[in-house]
């Protein structure tokens, strides 16, 4: 069962037809053949109106579903991207980790091989302030004997 716009339309369309007849064979047009043309003209523009609105719904339509799309090639890139950037702070984080465990393993190494060094150091200067106690008391020994053989050859020489 057709509608009552449609029903409508098809009557003005008629009476249209008949007013348009009426000009044809040059007759006087009444009030109402001036309004059913007013009319028929109105409804035409309101057809193409339609007709243009719903090319533009659906052109929208359409454009809508582009957006979406690339909304959503947006979202898939953002969670690809996302994830790498969180296997690459998991690296970084693995690596830094990796890292510092052998800084301090070298400072370790750095630090008793620096003791080790200072002992070294500190029983080298030992060592080397007995050899100098040692070589003080050569010297003096060797003093004391060149005091003995000066008094040695003084008391020769005074005696014939």
């Amino acid at each position: 069962m057709a509608d009552a716009s449609s029903v409508a339309y098809d009557a003005l369309k008629i009476a249209v037809e008949h007013v348009l007849g009426k000009i044809r064979e040059g007759k006087k047009l009444s009030t109402e053949d001036l309004l059913v043309l007013y009319l028929g003209t109105i409804v035409g523009d309101l057809k193409e109106i339609r007709t243009e609105i719903a090319r533009l719904d659906s052109r929208i339509d359409e454009t809508n579903k582009r957006i979406d799309q690339t909304n959503q090639r947006i979202d898939d890139i953002a969670k690809t991207l996302s994830a790498r950037i969180d296997e690459t702070n998991r690296r970084i984080d693995e690596i830094s980790r990796s890292l510092s465990a052998r800084i301090d393993e070298t400072n370790k190494r750095i630090d008793e091989l620096a003791r080790s060094l200072s002992a070294r150091i500190d029983e080298t200067n030992k060592r080397i302030d007995d050899l100098a106690k040692r070589i003080d008391a050569v010297q003096s020994t060797l003093l004391d004997i060149q005091k003995l053989l000066l008094e040695l050859v003084k008391t020769r020489q005074s005696a014939p």
